[in-house]
């Protein structure tokens, strides 16, 4: 990141041509690496549920990354948090997750999830330098039949009371 590049996270309030073409581009990327019984992102009309929250990252005004926050009983779960490779290694990922982990916490949970591909090793290190340790299938990734899940790492964090 040079010191010139700014970088805004904002709430995307509906699917936006910006979101829809960055969750395409996600999509593309994941159906490459992952047969479609192990692919679990929500689709796009999914994200925009109530109990959901959906962050669109600038860089520089430009629209760059995405993610969001599902919220259920006991703990929230990062979503569809992705980074367009042009802007990889300029510094969106961090106040993107930032933003999702400041969400979960003002909704009041203590634990942060996610699941994500084993072939996303970028993703898991960036994930696990922000603190998340692998734990067991959660949710409804739990009753799931194993061929599906067999390509999933599972994540979770410990969100720091403020």
């Amino acid at each position: 990141m040079s010191s010139a590049d700014k970088i805004t996270v904002e709430l995307a309030p509906a699917a936006t041509n910006e979101v829809r073409i960055l969750i395409g581009e996600l999509d593309q990327e994941l159906s490459a690496e992952y047969a479609p019984e192990q692919r679990h992102g929500l689709a796009l009309d999914a994200i925009f549920a109530p109990d959901i929250r959906f962050f669109l990252a600038r860089l520089n005004c430009a629209a760059v990354g995405c993610g969001g926050v599902a919220f259920f009983a006991d703990f929230a779960e990062v979503k569809r948090m992705y980074v367009r490779e042009a802007a990889r290694g300029r510094g969106v990922s961090q106040p993107l997750l930032r933003r999702i982990e400041e969400e979960a916490r003002d909704a009041g949970f203590a634990t942060l999830r996610l699941e994500t591909g084993a072939r996303q090793t970028a993703a898991l290190r960036f994930y696990q330098r922000a603190g998340f340790r692998v734990c067991p299938a959660f949710g409804a990734y739990a009753t799931m039949a194993p061929q599906a899940i067999a390509t999933s790492v599972f994540l979770q964090k410990r969100l720091p009371v403020e």
